[in-house]
């Protein structure tokens, strides 16, 4: 992992590290520099959706694989309206796109929407160094014509406080209430719309602001279960799975209320995936949890969700060494012994030996052995760590959605 303190001929960019290190590459994206928590991803595919996965916020994605942005980048491919990683870092220079479905240059993609590239580095040797020494804070900057002051990055790496503690829930979470009818992408269609006896979600399009007056009535002649959502930096194929399933999508703030909650009237919430500390977004999100498992609701939870859950229970949380982030992580299923394949991305883990007698553990990581799922024995509420959503990844856990949508029609 170079090291130079002085500029390489040729380098546009620069990743300076909290130690001091420095490393060198040529900059593409967007020029200028941003400051977070420095991890690295193992995916093969899925760059687009992994950088517009708001639980990235606040952090730098060093890829394993080298050859990232050759397929280009395209309007369908997100996970969230804007990329949420501030940066990631390469071995290999973007090529033009070679995928029919590209509209535009991988590095254009992330000129366009501020974010910047680092290309022409040792990525196995910056992996290696964070799985030795854990996930580093660090600053990524690009400038065409190489004027850099590395002094002052390093001196704003080593100043940045880091995720521990940190609530990035609010930053990356809904405003407004909005309901969502869109299902799973199919090739040649593009993402199917959920049919009702009222047509598409009930005369609502897709993200469209939840009006009262709009609405009124028309939930009633909807058959499906009615989940809501509850957005702590949920990834949109979360909420197409949940129709694609057969429910109907409410999506309310990280910050709502309980009682925010229940006006809409939910059969089932659902918990999403997240940035940041869980302790810290649970100040707000642990108590309304609480009061839902309270009067019996039944509850899913996935990655920051899943952490949320077990919080709410009386577990802890801590932060992980370096994290599970990527789309080929192993996961042992207990009740039976089946290994799924899985996505994950989450550098927080709930502690399997502070949960309490009425939490089972449902899911292990076979890599560390630590939790990637649990159940309540007295309530109708699970969660898993992992991504069963995928996007990227595989998809050998999708079934939980339909056992979540299955169990709240049997409620009905």
């Amino acid at each position: 992992m170079a090291d130079a303190r002085a500029r390489p001929e040729g380098a546009t960019g620069v990743l300076a590290l909290a130690d001091g290190s420095l490393i060198w590459g040529r900059g593409f994206g967007a020029e200028g520099s941003a400051v977070g928590e420095v991890c690295f991803n193992t995916a093969m595919t899925g760059y687009q959706e992994v950088m517009t996965d708001p639980s990235y916020a606040g952090q730098i994605i060093n890829f394993t694989f080298p050859h990232i942005g050759n397929v280009g980048a395209n309007p369908e491919d997100i996970e969230a309206q804007n990329p949420h990683a501030l940066g990631l870092i390469v071995r290999e220079d973007v090529t033009a796109p070679s995928n029919f479905r590209a509209t535009q240059r991988f590095d254009e993609w992330l000129r366009n929407n501020g974010r910047i590239g680092l290309s022409g580095v040792d990525t196995r040797a910056l992996t290696r160094a964070i799985r030795i020494g854990g996930a580093p804070n660090g600053v990524i900057a690009h400038d065409a014509a190489g004027d850099f002051d590395t002094d002052a990055l390093v001196a704003q790496a080593r100043a940045w406080p880091g995720l521990e503690g940190m609530d990035l829930a609010r930053q990356v979470s809904t405003l407004q209430t909005y309901q969502w009818d869109d299902g799973l992408w199919r090739l040649g269609e593009g993402y199917e719309r959920a049919s009702t006896s009222l047509g598409t979600n009930g005369g609502l399009e897709a993200g469209k602001p939840f009006v009262p007056s709009e609405v009124e009535g028309r939930a009633a002649s909807d058959s499906r279960p009615h989940v809501v959502a509850i957005d702590y930096g949920l990834k949109r194929n979360i909420l197409r799975n949940l129709v694609a399933a057969g429910a109907r999508v409410t999506v309310v703030p990280a910050t709502a209320s309980y009682e925010d909650v229940m006006r809409h009237q939910p059969d089932g919430v659902f918990l999403s995936n997240g940035p940041g500390d869980p302790a810290a977004t649970g100040e707000y999100a642990v108590p309304v949890i609480r009061k839902l498992l309270e009067v019996g609701k039944p509850v899913f939870g996935i990655c920051l969700g899943h952490q949320l859950l077990g919080l709410a229970v009386g577990a802890r949380t801590s932060k992980m060494h370096q994290g599970h982030r990527g789309a080929n992580h192993p996961v042992r299923r207990a009740s039976d012994g089946r290994v799924e394949i899985t996505s994950m991305n989450h550098g927080f883990a709930v502690e399997t030996e502070t949960l309490p007698a009425n939490a089972e553990p449902t899911h292990f990581s076979l890599f560390d052995g630590s939790l990637a799922g649990l159940r309540l024995t007295d309530k109708p509420a699970f969660s898993v760590q992992y991504h069963p959503e995928a996007s990227p990844g595989p998809q050998d856990s999708h079934y939980l959605f339909e056992q979540f949508v299955a169990q709240l029609r049997s409620a009905a």
